[in-house]
């Protein structure tokens, strides 16, 4: 089972460089997704700033019956600070990598800062 990164779902969206290739990725390994609160709520943040809600509102149409769509427990949500301090992650990645961990997911991404992850299966397209 996978985690897919926001940054992965913003090629796509904003038609960057490698969008084929995560086309292909998120194809090949449908009913194994799965994408976090955070990064639909990212997605959304970005696309309303770059004056695209009728890109956001198709991708919600278009992805979500596709995906798993999951957040963490209230409980973890101390898990995240600490996991951020140790692994020297700001907090988009803190909540990437304990929604990771708390759920046993692969991740995918394109963010070099999870380079130095060795505990989570991180994948970069």
């Amino acid at each position: 089972m996978y985690l897919i990164d926001t940054n992965i779902f913003l090629e796509i969206l904003l038609k960057q460089e490698k969008t084929k290739h995560c086309k292909n990725f998120l194809a090949k390994h449908s009913g194994e997704l799965h994408l976090s609160d955070f990064s639909l709520h990212s997605i959304g943040v970005i696309l309303f700033r770059h004056k695209k809600e009728t890109i956001f509102f198709k991708f919600t149409e278009d992805t979500l019956p596709k995906v798993n769509l999951i957040s963490l427990p209230k409980n973890q949500y101390k898990t995240i600070i600490k996991n951020g301090k140790q692994k020297k992650l700001d907090f988009d990645d803190a909540y990437q990598y304990t929604v990771c961990k708390y759920y046993g997911f692969k991740l995918i991404t394109m963010d070099q800062d999870f380079k130095k992850i060795k505990d989570v299966d991180v994948r970069f397209l």
